[in-house]
Formats: structure tokens, sequence, C-alpha cells
């Protein structure tokens, strides 16, 4: 008798016992991470919703398990600062930012909280890290090194024009990335015998004096950088262009699909995807400073034939045999 009510006790104790770690575990908070996303835009880009839905695909949902605080500068550069400054008072986890004036600010802002370009000219030269291979600070993330990448875009222009001696750079002077990638332009049209002119255009209400300035100033060609404020603009930008008969190469192929006459560059939407990769890493414990800078493998000449019509200009077949896409 005895035994038997050992044993019921035994039993009653072990079947009590069981439900009491489920319950527990399923009352474990979730871990909620904030990432703050810095920008000199002003509103939501399909870049920003890309970075979005590939954390979402690592297994972090906004306002589930992750809140993101974004930050918008509007076009005014000088207001990075401010708003980095913003982001570490929320006690952000990491910054993710759009465009080398962003990170620039971040850094200044913070040098505890890690910090991920999703897109960036030449943080080597911005002196955002130390190397590629080596970031060795509070930045990583991907970088597409914009002074090479503007000097084949002055060789895409010189082929569409041969006859050009002017180059216009249509850029932010307050953008350090921009300011590299022009001295990379000028020092390349001097090898060829053109001349390099900066064009400052630092917000919408500007740009359309700064096609004037361009074609004041003798522009036989321009180029135009892939900046958020040049992005979100980019009607405007491509059709100034076809209005004064400026043969213009682009950054990003957005402009060609809006009408501009030719883009080469990285796709920025795979950049924003890889972003999320290096914030997961860096939320799973990695270091930023071990984390080498990645650079894309992949760029792509995008040919509008329709726009160069509209300007007047036959594209040669070689370049459009080189093409990766035709716009006809």
């Amino acid at each position: 008798m005895l035994d038997m009510k050992r044993r019921q006790f035994i039993t009653l104790l072990g079947g009590a016992a069981v439900p009491w770690p489920l319950a527990a575990w399923a009352q474990q908070p979730v871990k909620i991470y904030r990432i703050g996303f810095l920008t000199a835009g002003s509103g939501g880009s399909p870049l920003q919703q890309e970075f979005a839905a590939a954390l979402g695909a690592l297994g972090y949902q906004e306002n589930r398990n992750v809140l993101i605080e974004r930050r918008y500068a509007a076009g005014d550069l000088t207001r990075l600062v401010d708003l980095a400054h913003d982001l570490v008072r929320a006690g952000v986890d990491v910054i993710v930012t759009e465009a080398t004036p962003a990170a620039v600010a971040a850094k200044e802002a913070t040098a505890r909280i890690p910090i991920v370009m999703a897109t960036s000219g030449d943080p080597v030269a911005s002196g955002l890290i130390a190397s590629l291979a080596r970031p060795g600070g509070n930045v990583t993330g991907s970088a597409t090194l914009s002074p090479e990448l503007d000097r084949k875009r002055l060789e895409l222009l010189r082929e569409l024009v041969p006859s050009a001696r002017r180059i216009a750079f249509f850029g932010n002077n307050l953008n350090s990335g921009e300011q590299i990638g022009f001295r990379g332009i000028q020092a390349a049209a001097a090898e060829i015998g053109i001349e390099a002119i900066f064009i400052n255009a630092t917000l919408p209400a500007t740009f359309e004096m700064a096609f004037t300035t361009m074609t004041s100033r003798g522009a036989d060609v321009a180029v135009v950088s892939p900046t958020p404020t040049n992005i979100e603009a980019l009607s405007q930008i491509v059709g100034s262009a076809t209005r004064y008969r400026l043969p213009a190469v682009y950054g990003t192929r957005e402009f060609a699909d809006a009408g501009g006459l030719i883009s080469y560059g990285a796709n920025r939407l795979a950049l924003s995807r890889r972003a999320a990769t290096f914030v997961d890493r860096i939320l799973k414990g990695a270091a930023p400073a071990n984390l080498p800078v990645e650079q894309p493998t992949k760029f792509d000449l995008v040919v509008n034939v329709k726009a160069a019509k509209a300007i007047g200009l036959d594209i040669p077949l070689t370049l459009i045999a080189r093409a990766d896409e035709v716009i006809e």
C-alpha cells in the first residue's frame, strides 16, 4: 500500500512537471532588434523596400522582432549628422546607410554602433575604413568604388560623342563621394585631352539652373551620379538632359528606364539585399571590423536607343552589341 502511494505521488509529480518548462518557454519574450536606416533621400524607396524584404527572408519581420528607425535628410546633406545622432539616442543595434554622406555622418555620430553601408563610393578614400579586406572600425558593407566606374562612364561618353571636349559632372559639392568621383573623372579626362567641370546641383530646385550652366559653359556631355536625391528626381533630370540635347551617362539603370540615354553601374537593389546579410551577421555577433567590404562583380550597361533618337544621336553598333540591355 505504501509503495502504491509512493508510485502515485511520483507519477503525479512527474505529470505536473511536464507542462511547466513548456509554459515558461512560451512566455519567453521575443528579442526585438532596432535597426537605423539613414539616407539623404526624402522617403521610402525601392532600395529600402528591398532591404526590408531581404531582412524578412532572414527571419527579421518588421514590427514583430525588428523595428526599423528611418531617418530622411530630404536632400539636405547638412542634416545627416543630426539625424545620425538621433539614431544613436534611439539605441539602435546597427545603422544602415545609403550613399557615402550618410555613412560619413553615421561614423561621426558613433564609433560604437556597427554601421553597414548599403551603397557607397570609395570608403577608403572617404576615410570610412582602413581597407576593403580589413575595415578595422565599426563600418562595413558594400562599395562600388565610384572613381573607377566614373572613368568607365567617361569612356562610354567618349565612344558616344568622339568630338566631346568638355564633360560636366552633375554633383553636390557637399558630397565627399561625388568630389572623389569628380577628381577621378578629371584625371581621366586630362589624359585624353578633355576638360572636366563640376556643376553644383544640390536640390531639385537647382537642377534646371544646373543644366543651364552646363550649356552656357559649353559642356558636350555629362555624368550624373546615382545619389538618393538624384534618383528621386530622375524624371526631372532625364527630361532636362533631353530638352538641352545633352548626352549623359547615369550611374544606375533606373535613369535609362526613365528615358535616360545610357547607364552603367551596379544593381543597387542587389546591394540592398547584401546589406541585410551584413546586418544579420552583425546581430548574430560578428564584428564589422572583421567583415570585409564587398564590391559588386557585375555592372550593367543599359542603352536607350529611343533616348538617343530624341537628341539626334546615333549609338555605335559596337556599343549596342556590348550592352546588357537595349531599350528600343
